[in-house]
């Protein structure tokens, strides 16, 4: 997968900033002393910029930029605006500032003090993203996977419908450390041409402390974006399934039921969705135990790792974008990493449906009838409404298995709620004003947009079936709703739930202040953090 950049923290005092190559950014607040080790004809470079109007107008968080700066021997000095006192947000952003600039050049940062320098290791950490596995690299770089065929998986690693064959001897073992942040006492400058990142700061070790959980939030965020960038033809249901049992040696326990153990179930409505296709249905079931003999928290993602529509096919344009719709259980695997990573006292269990929704002689029609886990029989209406139908089982089965404290589910649902809500919300649907006040919370937290939406009875009208219980889309009118008015009928009565429609946030057109172009990860963030507040024992 890919980690987030090296990130170091040496003391500030006495740095030769003169020698460091690469590039070198500068925390600036609006009153404080210049940095010190600047040679004289920096200085008075720097003196100059920051009485002009170019730097009145760098707002906080963002960043003005000097190219091969005299007496540096770096080949760019970037001045960041963050004031001393700030918030989560702005510190972060000013760290991306610095991360959208980085390359794959050394980056030193110097930031003597600062009481925000986890989150600006954060910001940098996460905007520095890069997914370029698949880019032509130069001879001497490392040889590149397959495209013409899924990964291999690891060795070692074995498929079971049984739980106990698929359990740690030892669930508690401890878990490698986060690859992104080091404290080290030597002070050797960074080399060129390679990413990595030193601050320089006034107390290095309590620095690093303060960053070790930002940098499995980090590896959680990097983790989702791998998965909701991989092309279909490597990320199949069963590369997926390999990838989440691998992270059995972070001390999570993963087990894979395969399609023999979901027809016993009677989960029909997820297999209904696909047997069209080649690639075997799935549902990983990941299992964190850090918090006694609580009840856990309960996520459930949707896993769709190709969406054609089935037989109610999509346009051709714009469908290459369909290997995101696996975009929900991306997020569930990116949180339970952290959650690992990070050691969170809390019991999670984190379960995604995997499927492929194709075309084929066996796929399922519009028209057809099917019966849930739950034993609600659905009519078919549109098979490119399969997600919901994925998530109706693996909800009755989060339930019935695991007696949860509270359930959250996330998918790429509906396109209705990016017409209701753009690309800068996620829709949140819940039965319960205490778990979605939370939630809301956390996304405020961490800066992911999330808006309440409607639940109502009036809305079931939609979805009435005149042959089965249900039907699977009311059509256009109120789509994200009869879409989670869906959902709520597998939620069984008392239990908190809430959904989390991320059609528009998971891969947004654009960048974002956080992430470049591409996915986004929203929601690891989001999770982790109820988690933290609401779940976590002190």
């Amino acid at each position: 997968m890919t980690h987030p950049v090296e990130i170091r923290f040496l003391p500030a005092a006495g740095a030769d900033l003169a020698a460091r190559e690469g590039r070198i950014a500068l925390l600036l607040h609006d009153r404080g002393p210049m940095p010190q080790g600047l040679p004289p004809a920096t200085r008075r470079a720097l003196q100059r910029v920051i009485a002009s109007k170019a730097w009145a107008d760098v707002k906080p968080g963002a960043a003005l930029e000097l190219a091969f700066p005299a007496g540096l021997a770096a080949d760019a000095l970037q001045l960041v605006r963050l004031p001393r006192r700030t918030d989560a947000q702005t510190a972060r952003k000013a760290g991306a500032a610095i991360g959208a600039r980085m390359g794959r050049n050394a980056v030193t940062v110097v930031a003597p003090a600062h009481e925000r320098l986890a989150d600006v290791a954060l910001g940098l950490a996460l905007r520095g993203y890069d997914f370029s596995v698949y880019k032509s690299q130069p001879a001497e770089a490392a040889e590149q996977p397959d495209v013409d065929a899924p990964a291999a998986p690891p060795q070692g690693v074995s498929h079971s419908g049984a739980a106990e064959d698929a359990r740690l001897a030892d669930a508690a073992a401890p878990a490698p450390e986060p690859a992104a942040l080091a404290q080290d006492d030597a002070a050797a400058p960074p080399q060129p041409g390679a990413a990595s990142v030193t601050i320089l700061c006034d107390d290095p070790e309590a620095a690093a402390r303060a960053a070790q959980d930002g940098a499995a939030l980090a590896e959680g965020v990097f983790f989702t974006r791998d998965l909701v960038n991989e092309p279909a033809n490597v990320l199949t249901t069963t590369d997926f399934a390999d990838r989440l049992l691998a992270m059995r040696e972070l001390g999570l326990e993963v087990e894979v039921l395969d399609e023999d153990e979901l027809a016993r179930l009677g989960m029909r409505a997820l297999l209904g969705v696909g047997q069209g296709s080649d690639s075997p249905s799935k549902v990983v079931v990941m299992r964190w135990n850090g918090g006694g003999e609580e009840a856990p928290l309960a996520l459930v993602g949707k896993g769709v790792v190709f969406d054609t529509g089935g037989i109610s096919i999509k346009p051709a344009a714009g469908m290459e974008e369909m290997t995101m719709d696996m975009g929900g259980a991306g997020v569930v695997a990116g949180v339970m990493r952290t959650l690992a990573l990070r050691r969170a006292k809390a019991n999670v269990v984190g379960l995604v449906g995997l499927v492929e929704n194709m075309p084929d002689g066996r796929a399922q029609r519009p028209g057809d009838i099917v019966r849930s886990m739950k034993g609600d029989t659905i009519e078919v209406i549109n098979t490119d409404a399969e997600g919901r139908l994925v998530l109706a089982d693996v909800l009755w089965y989060a339930q019935d298995r695991f007696n949860p404290a509270a359930v959250v589910n996330l998918a790429t649902l509906t396109g209705a709620v990016i017409i209701a809500l753009g690309h800068e919300h996620a829709g949140l649907f819940s039965n319960d004003d205490s778990l979605a006040g939370n939630l809301l919370k956390a996304a405020r937290a961490e800066g992911e947009g999330l808006w309440r939406m409607p639940l109502a009875p009036a809305y079931d009208e939609l979805i009435k079936s005149r042959l089965a219980d249900v039907k699977n889309t009311g059509g256009r009118p109120a789509g994200s709703i009869t879409a989670a008015q869906f959902l709520q009928r597998f939620i069984r009565s008392g239990m908190p739930w809430a959904h989390l429609d991320i059609a528009g946030v998971a891969l947004p057109p654009g960048e974002t202040a956080l992430a470049p172009k591409g996915a986004t990860g929203w929601g690891v963030m989001t999770l982790n953090r109820l988690v933290r507040d609401r779940f976590e024992s002190r």
